[in-house]
């Protein structure tokens, strides 16, 4: 199972936000790349990032932070956050980001779902945040009316081959991550899951490799010294 450890931006800052509400936002270094290169020093290959500002206003103000991260960090950089168009998933990736990740826009716009995955695979995924079991939108502030299985069989029939999962709930909280949906959620589809949202523990670890998770994104428990990173890899790994 992989693990990424997460950067999310704001104002160009690494900040946590608990249960995705900007009100409730902690600033942890203004320095993203030395965060991700103490990243890579501890062994991780991956490194996740989320544009905070440009998940709010549909806009890309963090791009050459994450480009900096995705040509300086020695890591596979992901992103999401504000991308709502093929131009800019076409700047990211030329920029060096390895995967883009679709939410919003994966709602509210299937064609360009559509067109994407045709275009790049699986340097293309989609970000399911979960609220209540229905997928929220727009920086988390909205709800999308869509039924989380719905959609993801939706997003199965596209052609989509991975989908980060974040359970807003637990997102930032430190209690743990919900074993049970991503159990479902691999039971009933073919597609790679990657878990997001209260991974806090060694044992959250164990339990989502154990039921066959393509990995696992870990955020506030590494800030706040909850998990080491270098334990973390060791139990994605099985060791």
């Amino acid at each position: 199972m992989d693990i990424f450890p997460a950067i999310d931006l704001c104002g160009g800052k690494v900040v946590r936000l608990r249960r995705g509400d900007y009100a409730q936002m902690t600033v942890y270094s203004d320095d993203p790349l030395s965060v991700a290169r103490d990243f890579a020093s501890c062994g991780a290959d991956f490194l996740h990032t989320v544009d905070l500002d440009g998940a709010k206003d549909a806009d890309t103000p963090n791009f050459d932070v994450i480009g900096k991260l995705a040509k300086e960090s020695g890591l596979r950089v992901e992103v999401g956050g504000g991308i709502r168009d093929a131009e800019t998933i076409r700047r990211y990736l030329d920029g060096g980001v390895w995967r883009v990740i679709l939410g919003t826009a994966a709602v509210s716009d299937p064609g360009l779902l559509r067109s994407a995955a045709a275009e790049w695979g699986g340097r293309i995924a989609v970000g399911v945040d979960i609220r209540d079991g229905m997928v929220a939108v727009r920086g988390w502030r909205e709800t999308s009316g869509r039924e989380c299985f719905e959609f993801c069989r939706e997003l199965e029939k596209i052609g989509v081959e991975t989908v980060i999962c974040t359970d807003i709930s637990r997102d930032g909280m430190l209690g743990g991550t919900n074993v049970e949906l991503y159990r479902l959620l691999c039971s009933e589809f073919k597609m790679k899951f990657v878990a997001s949202g209260g991974v806090g523990s060694v044992d959250d670890i164990v339990k989502l490799r154990e039921i066959g998770l393509s990995g696992a994104i870990i955020g506030r428990a590494l800030y706040e010294g909850k998990l080491g990173l270098a334990e973390a890899l060791e139990a994605a790994n099985g060791n």
